[in-house]
């Protein structure tokens, strides 16, 4: 292990993993060191998200960077066509009418659908479901394949990745980091990035830094057979009102209840109250029958207090930089806020994508 490096990355899920990638690649080429608290990258929330890349998902605050995000996923080869379909309740045309205006005025390209065009898209629609929102756009993302990608990237750059090595303590003394591991490891490192998901307030913390109030919430996620089994070119399904969102998934129907319940950081599981309540909701929107829940999962979303992500040197301790609170949208965005973090760390301002907005100082004054 090298005692000594430019920067120590904590966390190597998709945001450590692609900014450790950017970072390797540019000019400046600093040593790099990304640690890991898990035995494997991308054990929490990157392993266990039902990824897809839509402009609209998320808010305005997210959508810069998921549209600047989508000529390099298409690159990489990691995204297949899929379209989104948001779906409105009777009441909601006027809802579902701001919903389109808002994002088209950004720039997605959203097309309005009555009933009739809902209902051809999605056989088996119940009434009452009167009209949507398709983003043709809208792609699955291969996660594990993206992720596998950045951390390849990063170690032909030679960035050493430690697993098994959760921080246990963080002092800054002499312009430098002394990071200490709970396994009695030491090393060293100019600069200290706080990548850490659910955990990111509790490094920030033990690097003596006020916590951002980046809280994490338990997402759920069912694979379920259902007779008839929906087509493979089903789009992703959401409904306005964010209470589910669904799409096909090999064969079987990936479902989940838009959950955001809170949690400690942990280790999530999936509670059977929120499976039910995902399952309900599904038979609200269509009549086919669930056979059989095959597997279910949950996941952690991390979110600042104003929903945004969150990269940035902080503005009161030297040397620490954010990269954090990126709730559900840390991989549709990778491409973009890794590339905008590298060069805020490099001494950049941030590339195209507006950096101000995403800063660490709103949050401490």
């Amino acid at each position: 292990m090298s005692q000594h490096a430019d920067i120590a990355i904590i966390g190597a899920g998709m945001a450590g993993a692609s900014l450790a990638a950017a970072l390797a690649g540019s000019s400046a080429a600093p040593r790099i060191v990304l640690i890991e608290a898990e035995a494997h990258p991308g054990y929490h929330a990157t392993g266990r998200s039902a990824a897809f890349w839509t402009e609209s998902y998320g808010g305005e605050a997210v959508q810069p960077l998921t549209t600047a995000s989508g000529p390099e996923l298409h690159r990489l080869g990691v995204l297949k066509p899929r379209g989104a379909l948001t779906i409105a309740r009777a009441g909601q045309e006027a809802a579902l009418g701001h919903f389109i205006a808002r994002f088209s005025a950004l720039g997605v390209e959203i097309e309005p659908l009555d009933r009739a065009a809902i209902t051809s898209r999605i056989p088996g629609l119940r009434e009452g479901w009167v009209a949507g929102a398709l983003e043709s756009s809208c792609c699955d993302i291969d996660v594990a394949a993206l992720h596998q990608h950045y951390l390849g990237l990063a170690r032909r750059a030679g960035v050493e990745l430690l697993t098994r090595a959760r921080l246990a303590g963080a002092e800054r003394a002499r312009g430098r980091w002394h990071l200490t591991l709970a396994d009695g490891r030491q090393l060293s490192a100019a600069t200290l990035v706080n990548a850490a998901g659910a955990w990111a307030d509790e490094v920030a913390t033990l690097a003596g830094a006020r916590p951002l109030g980046i809280r994490p919430y338990r997402r759920t996620v069912a694979q379920l057979r259902c007779a008839p089994m929906p087509s493979a070119q089903l789009p992703l399904v959401l409904d306005l009102g964010e209470s589910f969102y669904f799409k096909p998934e090999s064969g079987r129907l990936w479902l989940s209840p838009h959950d955001e319940t809170p949690s400690p950081p942990c280790d999530a599981a999936p509670e059977e109250i929120d499976v039910a309540r995902a399952i309900s909701r599904l038979e609200q929107v269509v009549d086919w029958r669930v056979e059989q829940v095959e597997h279910r999962w949950a996941g952690l979303r991390s979110f600042s207090p104003d929903r945004a992500p969150v990269y940035g040197f902080d503005s009161r301790v030297a040397g620490l930089f954010w990269c954090a609170g990126q709730g559900g949208f840390g991989i549709q965005t990778a491409p973009a806020a890794a590339a905008l973090a590298a060069s805020l760390l490099l001494g950049g301002q941030g590339g195209e994508v507006d950096a101000g907005r995403y800063a660490p100082g709103r949050f401490l004054g």
